[in-house]
């Protein structure tokens, strides 16, 4: 169990944090000059049943909060220090404030300094402290009134601390590893140790982890935790990590850093979550206020943009995007803290719920929606909603690196919940089958626009039906609708299947004409005004009919004038399959030999599939795209 102070200057944290384990927290000369805690402080002392029981001592000043914050995250109980002779003082109200906003709720309360007063000052003060805590988390705490240095008090306190950590539930370490650094020092022979709260997961020696935000790789060489060697470190511990890296130097790391696996490497500059304003505010907070951002050992500066209001009043608590002016590290559970301008008073705090807003279009209803749906503890409840109320489907994998779920953790919750998935895409069957009708609506009021062309290819009814959607994701819903019968396909065109392009019986007639000439040498087809010279028609009136052809999806415009039979272009196809098949990919060259053209002309034919989607170019060769089968059923990737 990981045990943090608070409370005000001078109301003796440091001393009972000695009196608990016989260290003195104090490491800096300076503090031990002047006496008073500057920085962290850190102390351990065992536990009968041999576990550790570890302290993190906080300065008092209000000048050093941002030092007292980066130790608050990450603990599981709450040491308040009040002292008897002051009573309650205005840090220990802002830290209290803190604490309350990180969620803590496991603590108790020591009345130091007993020795200083009176027992009526002491009744006195266990009211006021009483009325203080009295609708904050830490309501109903236990009070140990104490002396840290005749030691009054202090074994009734070990006692309980003692009770509650044996008591506490194992924490589960699920996720990947995430440390949030609050230390860093090298000692000779060691090099480069950085201590911290272990967030989630587990580390082992040997293993190959992260510093971020700055993305360096780094390998644990030993670690320590409780203050005692050790080959792993998980969720809950206090960790000293002695690590190495190719590209790592001392000076790459500082406080507010994190080591973690490499999956969770996100640096981010902007996320959406839930934040409250403390009542003490005087006046409501605006919208894009700037603000000191705390997370983790981490502190930045960042502007708050309201989500469903211009203003968020005192006491009040509203979903908001924080942009932050540094790259952070983050995922949905995280508790924060936001401080003013200065960096001289505490406004609120919150939980982050996803680490992937948007820039744009962050206050639509949809989005709130997803927003409320992400304000759970469980991940599968949170996936479940997110499916429901995400007009766009949801991104598996963004959403595992948001509540950081490992490979096998996401995989479960796919099998759990019913979902329509492509790849790492999913949305519930009712949004698939939206999706679908969007595609077919958007088909029909095409053929309605363009009665005289057959369809759009692939690509073109992406973009104007579903253009957000991802290629893979697209391309399953377009299968499905061709293999049910309710799209057809023409070559590269889809069409509903009741539409047809038909031609005049004048140009009927002419194409009865024309169809023979492009089928006698179908590798090689004359051009246009070849064909207009030879049949004695006017060479406008020849082009005009061919465009018409090709709308019905008879033929192909392969280069400027050069039209194909659908035959003669699936044939060619097939050959570029062959030989990619053969050799990994067609070229020009081979291509040319096969079917017995110019280069030129085996070129724009190749080209014309690229266009098509049907192969795309790897150098100065060309490949049928994956996932494609046949020509006429081809698929854009």
């Amino acid at each position: 169990m990981i045990i943090g102070t608070a409370g005000h200057i001078d109301h003796g944290k440091t001393a009972l944090v000695k009196a608990l384990t016989g260290v003195d927290a104090d490491r800096l000369k300076e503090e031990k000059v002047r006496g008073i805690t500057i920085d962290l402080g850190y102390a351990y002392t065992p536990l009968p049943n041999g576990d550790i029981l570890g302290f993190i001592d906080v300065p008092g000043h209000e000048k050093l909060v941002h030092n007292m914050l980066a130790g608050a995250t990450g603990i599981d109980f709450v040491l308040l220090a009040i002292a008897a002779d002051d009573g309650p003082m205005p840090q220990t109200r802002e830290h209290l404030a803190i604490l309350d906003l990180l969620g803590l709720n496991r603590g108790a309360v020591a009345l130091t300094k007993i020795d200083c007063v009176s027992p009526a000052r002491v009744d006195e003060a266990r009211l006021e402290i009483a009325t203080l805590l009295d609708g904050t988390q830490l309501q109903d705490s236990p009070i140990f009134p104490l002396s840290s240095l005749s030691g009054a008090g202090i074994p009734a306190l070990r006692a309980h601390l003692e009770q509650t950590a044996t008591a506490m539930p194992p924490r589960e370490a699920r996720g990947y590893f995430r440390l949030a650094v609050d230390r860093v020092f090298t000692l000779p022979g060691t090099g480069t140790v950085v201590t911290g709260t272990v967030f989630a997961g587990e580390v082992h020696v040997e293993d190959k982890l992260v510093l971020s935000p700055k993305g360096i790789p780094l390998r644990v060489r030993g670690i320590h935790t409780q203050n005692r060697a050790a080959d792993s470190g998980r969720m809950g511990q206090r960790c000293a990590l002695n690590i190495v890296g190719a590209q790592l130097e001392k000076q790459d790391v500082h406080r507010g850093d994190w080591v973690l696996g490499a999956a969770l490497h996100q640096p981010i500059q902007r996320l959406d979550a839930r934040l409250r304003l403390l009542p003490s505010e005087a006046k409501a907070l605006k919208h894009w206020s700037p603000v000191h951002f705390h997370l983790g050992a981490s502190d930045v500066t960042a502007r708050v943009a309201l989500l469903e209001g211009e203003t968020l009043q005192p006491g009040a608590d509203m979903l908001a995007q924080i942009v932050i002016d540094k790259p952070v590290c983050a995922v949905h559970g995280d508790r924060f803290i936001v401080r003013d301008q200065s960096a001289s008073r505490t406004l609120g705090g919150g939980m982050v719920l996803d680490i992937f807003p948007p820039a744009r279009n962050r206050r639509k209803p949809e989005r709130i929606a997803v927003l409320h749906s992400l304000e759970t503890a469980d991940a599968g409840s949170a996936l479940a909603a997110a499916l429901e109320h995400s007009t766009e489907g949801v991104d598996l994998e963004r959403f595992a690196r948001n509540w950081n779920l490992r490979a096998d953790e996401i995989a479960a919750l796919q099998s759990s919940l019913p979902m329509r998935s492509v790849a790492n895409w999913a949305c519930s069957a009712t949004r698939w089958e939206t999706l679908k009708q969007i595609l077919l609506a958007r088909l029909a009021e095409m053929h309605q626009k363009e009665s005289d062309t057959l369809g759009p290819d692939r690509e073109r009814l992406r973009r104007m039906a579903l253009p957000t959607a991802e290629r893979p994701v697209f391309a399953a819903l377009l299968d499905e609708l061709l293999r049910d019968g309710q799209i057809a396909q023409s070559g590269p065109w889809l069409h509903l299947p009741e539409h047809k392009v038909r031609l005049s019986a004048n140009e009927e007639k002419l194409w009865l004409k024309v169809r023979p000439m492009l089928a006698e040498t179908p590798f090689q087809p004359p051009r246009v005004r070849d064909i207009a010279r030879s049949l004695l028609l006017e060479e406008d009136k020849t082009r005009l009919l061919m465009k018409r052809v090709s709308r019905t999806g008879q033929t192909y415009l392969v280069a400027h004038d050069h039209y194909f039979t659908r035959e003669a272009v699936e044939a060619l196809a097939d050959i570029v399959r062959e030989l990619a098949e053969a050799q990994g990919a067609a070229s020009a060259a081979e291509f040319r030999d096969r079917i017995g053209t110019g280069r030129k002309l085996a070129i724009q034919i190749l080209e014309c599939f690229d266009r098509m989607g049907y192969t795309q170019r790897i150098g100065d060769a060309h490949r049928p795209r994956p996932g494609t089968t046949t020509f006429t059923r081809h698929a854009v990737d």
